[in-house]
């Protein structure tokens, strides 16, 4: 459900024309499997809102989260907060974007989408250049998310 703690979070990163999917997560689990790279932490975790599922690779050296530390996770097909198709390079103007509001950005490729038997629910994985991503959750939730489409993940910790 929402909380008071959702609702500062949200009026403080508001949702943009390019936000395809957003919600507060909490960290379940870290490194279920073992730890396999000194750098790079898989994160099991679940969403608040809409009840997903996410497993995520994170390199906590630059962004350090631990079991029970909340985090917005925004999936957003640009950075421009009015919608603006990227052009491809970084944007070195100083103008205002998405990163300006969070703390941790990894840009990647959505390389499978797969349903869920039994369910109406439907799974999503992103590769960020060997950093993967799964999101599970309702389809109708990911309804905006496309096969072989890029997209930035932007993170920001809730304290």
């Amino acid at each position: 459900g929402i909380n008071a703690e959702y609702g500062i979070l949200f009026g403080q990163t508001p949702m943009s024309a390019a936000t395809l999917f957003e919600d507060l997560f909490d960290v379940r689990n870290v490194d279920p499997d073992g730890k396999k790279f000194d750098r790079v932490s898989r994160l099991v975790c679940r969403s608040e809102t809409y009840e997903m599922e996410l497993i995520l690779d994170v390199n906590t050296e630059l962004y350090p989260l631990q079991i029970g530390n909340k985090f917005t996770l925004a999936l957003c097909s640009t950075l421009s907060p009015e919608g603006l198709p990227d052009e491809g390079v970084f944007d070195q103007s100083g103008k205002h974007s998405l990163l300006d509001t969070y703390e941790y950005a990894m840009y990647g490729k959505v390389f499978k989408y797969e349903d869920v038997p039994k369910s109406p629910k439907v799974a999503i994985y992103v590769s960020f250049g060997g950093l993967l991503m799964m999101l599970k959750g309702d389809s109708r939730n990911l309804q905006n998310i496309e096969l072989d489409s890029r997209l930035y993940l932007l993170m920001k910790k809730v304290h």
